[in-house]
């Protein structure tokens, strides 16, 4: 069975077992924090983050993908202090993640790159998988990009085809940020298809924020994988409508394309602390287990398609078709 590349070293996918496939341990701004560190205790935020991965270990849940990039403060040193107390697996993820320009630190770098080949995002993403991150030897399993309303921006679109190309020269799957309202899920599948991107191994993130199944079938009939990953996010869409949703493309057979996640954070500086229960009070780990899974049964998901959509299809993603 195909290794999997953890933020504690490489693990057996098949020992992956139920996987959230996109989490955050931490979203902050980096200069922000070194500059204005008043809020931030290191200390307290390791020991706050572990705590609440453990919980969600108590849970049942093994494994997170965790697609923390650049534009959203990795600091892969920080995460492999949580790493270590727990049991948890914590994949990490390269890329870039930004909805309109590149940083000022690619603009002028690679301006001139016949391909994305030769861009030198593409050759950063490529260390990071196949040397390791900062110098820390651990390696990350995954490449994330986004592409919001703004839609397919030059930046944008760089950073596509700096990331499929990434993934044509290793083989690391890939996860997009979208925004289904705008259907730009459709515009970066076209994009990776151009640069022959396997599809298989593409997941169309915020997936869960429509319910609309035309825009989301067309995605999964093409090979990708829908992530039903912003649970708790209600204030986008009703909890409801993103169980009927999932519950329906079951029903049509769609579960072996469908992962499912929060997008939650254990701290994301975006917001004050106290203000997240206030417009998202389910938005957090134990949220899937508690409310999601039962009123997905309700609907008449089985525990086979959950099984699916929570340990054969991450699974499959990791380590390609062959494995599944």
């Amino acid at each position: 069975m195909t290794q999997v590349e953890t933020v504690r070293g490489p693990v057996d996918a098949a020992l992956l077992g139920a996987t959230l496939m996109h989490e955050h341990v931490f979203v902050l701004n980096e200069e922000i924090r070194l500059n204005y560190p008043a809020d931030w205790d290191e200390e307290a935020r390791v020991a706050d983050a572990a705590a609440k991965l453990n919980e969600l270990r108590r849970r049942g849940c093994a494994t997170i993908a965790d697609p923390t990039v650049i534009g959203l403060g990795r600091d892969i040193r920080r995460i492999r202090r949580v790493a270590d107390r727990t049991d948890l697996n914590i994949i990490a993820a390269t890329g870039l993640y930004t909805y309109d320009d590149v940083p000022f630190y690619f603009r002028y770098r690679g301006q001139q790159s016949k391909s994305p080949a030769s861009d030198p995002m593409t050759a950063m993403f490529v260390a990071d998988l196949t040397e390791g991150i900062a110098g820390t030897g651990v390696k990350a399993a995954f490449l994330k990009c986004a592409i919001e309303e703004q839609g397919l921006t030059p930046g944008v679109e760089r950073v596509l085809r700096a990331v499929a190309s990434a993934h044509a020269a290793t083989g690391a799957p890939i996860t997009v940020h979208t925004h289904p309202a705008s259907g730009s899920g459709l515009e970066a599948m076209r994009v990776l298809a151009e640069e022959e991107a396997d599809l298989s191994r593409v997941i169309m993130g915020h997936s869960g924020d429509t319910a609309d199944l035309g825009y989301l079938t067309s995605l999964a009939d093409a090979g990708c994988l829908l992530g039903m990953d912003r649970f708790g996010l209600d204030i986008l869409l009703p909890f409801s409508q993103r169980v009927d949703t999932v519950a329906e493309l079951a029903r049509r057979g769609y579960a072996d394309r469908m992962v499912l996640s929060h997008d939650a954070a254990c701290y994301i500086d975006w917001f004050r602390p106290d203000v997240i229960a206030g417009f998202a009070p389910a938005w957090h780990f134990g949220h899937l287990f508690d409310d999601v899974l039962p009123a997905l049964a309700e609907r008449g998901v089985s525990q086979a398609q959950v099984e699916a959509m929570l340990v054969t299809n991450p699974r499959r993603y990791f380590s390609g078709p062959a494995a599944a």
